[in-house]
This record gives structure tokens, C-alpha cells and sequence, in this order.
């Protein structure tokens, strides 16, 4: 079994150099470094740096112009793929001096125990040490990622991964190019993969010195579209279908209104109908799921089916004996509330 180090490297210092000699030392590799298209003043450190994984079988890969972290990876994701066959795990490390060859050890270890499994190398937050920028944006990407994918994940930002081989190709097809490409692959490996958690050292320069090449706005914006992307479908998909049903009961409603017992017979039409549209849209557009449509409908209807006797058996007690005399408020933070759990639920066992 051999598991490689994938180094993606933009305008790097000293620290990279240190952390190619620490893994030298311990034997640690091969390194695939990535130069993604650093200023030309940064020759020396990479000359110094090649001559440093070439004496331990390592590969030096170069972008002409600055493309991003995701692409880096991208990069030496190909690599791999076609060059080294008996590389089985690829852990991704840092060049500025956050991840130790300790850590990595450790990361190590843990996909030769779990090779199937995407490992990732977290920290702790806690303490006076760490930027507060870092603190804050990670507590609460962590809540929201919890919130969206069901799984919880203590650091969400970290670089420091150990990846299987078997996961590459699909993640040489995931979107994005920046950081933000680290948070779509966690998305997706929360779908696919188990997740495992290893705790590493938390080193920062210091609290009002610490650089990076995040940034905070547009980065997060990237970052939390990745997030609600999904559920914002959701909300569309359920909206037009609540417009849908809406229109087609008050169309039925003109044409039948002659009929006897018009009323039921529009409302199971028009439900029926944006029903479907909406099973359609969360199978196809929204979850992109690849289960049997058959088997995926039928759980759609019986948590639908569900979904309703909840909502009007907790509107009916919540009405009657706790919160009198506000019906359509209970109903409206009733039908809230199973919106959300449906998502969960739809996320997880339907699609």
C-alpha cells in the first residue's frame, strides 16, 4: 500500500521548504507539489523545493497562471490517476506550516486501517491562540453543514485530508476551483463516503499576524452558496409546485363548476398533478438522485401521505388545547417545521 502527499503550493516561504525536509526525514511520500502559478520572485523557493522531493521519488507540476486550490488538487488528482497505479491514498497537506509531519502520521495510519474512507485531519478552536476570523467562520460553517447535509463535521475548512483512490475520478467532476472546492467535495463525500475524524495539532502564526490567501468575503460567499444550493432548490421546486397546484384547482375549479362535488374533484386533480411535478423536480434536479425512480416514488408518497397526517394531527392538538383561537399560525409554524424535517428526510431516505 502506498500513500502519496498532494502539496498545493501558491507564493509559498520558508515553511514549505521545512515541511519537505520534516517529510524527508521521516520517509513520508512521495510529495506531488503544485505550483499554481506563483510570481516568478518565488523561483528559488521552488527550485530548492523540487530538488527536494526529487531525491524521494517525488513530482514538482506547475500551472503557467494562479487557477486555485481546487484546481491544484484537480491537478494532482490526474496525476495519480495516471501515473502512479500504486498509489492507493492521497493526502492533501498545507505548504504554510499548519500541518506537521506528525499529523500527517497520523493521517496516515488511519487510511491504511480505513482505505475506503475519507479521512479528515481536524482541530480544535478553542482558545485565545486562534484567529478570530478562523474561530468564528468554522463554528459556524460547521452548524450550517450540519443543518444541510444531516452530518456533523468539526472542521470543515481543513486542508489536511486523506483521500481514496477510488474517490478521484469522481472528484476530478465536482465544480469549483478555489476553496470553495474543498467544501463541494465534503458535500459530496457526506452522500458517499464515510467520514472519519482524526484530531491534529492547531498552529497559527499568531492571532494579528496570521496569513492566508482566504478571503473572507468573497471566499464564504462561494462557500455557504455551496451549502444552501441544494435546499434553495428545494424551497423553488416546493414553491412552484404549491403555484401549480394552486393555479390548476382555481382553473378546474372554473370548468367544473357545474359538477357535482367539484371542490374534491379539483383538489385531487390539481394535487395530483403538482404532486408529480414536484416528485419530478426533487428526483431529477434537486437531489440529482440515482435511485430507482419506482422505489424512490413510492417513499416519496408514503412520507407525503405521512408529512400530512403529522401536520394535521399536531394542528388539531396545538389548536385545540395549547395555542386556541390562531389556527392558520399554528398551521403555518407546523407546516414549517415538517418542511425542514421533509428535506432531511428526503435527502437522506428517499432520493
Amino acid at each position: 500500500m502506498s500513500i502519496g502527499i498532494i502539496i498545493p503550493s501558491y507564493e509559498p516561504d520558508e515553511r514549505l521548504l521545512t515541511l519537505l525536509d520534516d517529510l524527508n526525514e521521516a520517509q513520508l511520500g512521495p510529495v506531488l507539489l503544485v505550483n499554481d502559478g506563483s510570481d516568478s520572485s518565488y523561483d528559488s523557493i521552488f527550485e530548492t523545493a523540487v530538488s527536494k522531493i526529487k531525491s524521494s521519488g517525488g513530482i514538482y507540476l506547475k500551472h503557467d497562471v494562479n487557477r486555485g486550490k481546487g484546481r491544484a488538487l484537480k491537478t494532482a488528482f490526474q496525476y495519480v490517476l495516471d501515473h502512479l497505479p500504486e498509489v492507493t491514498s492521497m493526502i492533501t497537506a498545507d505548504s504554510d506550516g499548519q500541518h506537521t509531519t506528525t499529523c500527517i502520521n497520523h493521517l496516515l495510519e488511519c487510511a491504511m486501517a480505513h482505505p475506503d474512507a475519507l479521512i479528515l485531519g481536524v482541530r480544535s478552536f478553542d482558545g485565545d491562540a486562534i484567529p478570530w476570523k478562523s474561530r468564528f467562520g468554522n463554528q459556524l460553517t460547521e452548524k450550517v453543514f450540519t443543518l444541510v447535509t444531516g452530518k456533523h463535521v468539526t472542521d470543515t475548512q481543513t486542508g489536511l485530508r486523506a483521500i481514496p483512490r477510488s474517490y478521484l475520478k469522481a472528484l476530478l467532476s465536482i465544480k469549483g476551483d478555489r476553496f470553495e472546492y474543498e467544501m463541494r467535495m465534503l458535500v459530496d463525500a457526506a452522500e458517499h463516503l464515510k467520514i472519519i475524524e482524526v484530531p491534529i495539532e492547531t498552529i497559527y502564526d499568531s492571532v494579528d499576524q496570521h496569513q492566508t490567501h482566504f478571503n473572507p468575503l468573497k471566499d464564504s460567499i462561494r462557500i455557504y452558496k455551496i451549502l444552501f444550493e441544494k435546499f434553495f432548490k428545494f424551497v423553488l421546486s416546493s414553491l412552484s409546485s404549491s403555484l401549480i397546484d394552486i393555479a390548476l384547482f382555481t382553473l378546474l375549479c372554473l370548468l367544473l363548476k357545474n359538477q357535482s362535488y367539484y371542490l374534491i374533484i379539483s383538489t385531487i386533480i390539481a394535487r395530483i398533478i403538482s404532486a408529480t411535478y414536484n416528485y419530478l423536480m426533487n428526483y431529477k434536479v434537486v437531489f440529482q438522485s440515482k435511485q430507482s425512480m419506482t422505489h424512490a416514488f413510492i417513499r416519496y408518497v408514503i412520507l407525503a401521505v405521512i408529512q400530512m397526517m403529522c401536520s394535521a394531527c399536531l394542528v388539531y392538538i396545538i389548536a385545540t388545547y395549547l395555542i386556541v383561537g390562531i389556527d392558520t399560525g399554528v398551521k403555518i409554524i407546523v407546516d414549517t417545521v415538517l418542511f425542514f424535517i421533509s428535506y432531511r428526510i428526503q435527502k437522506k431516505f428517499v432520493f
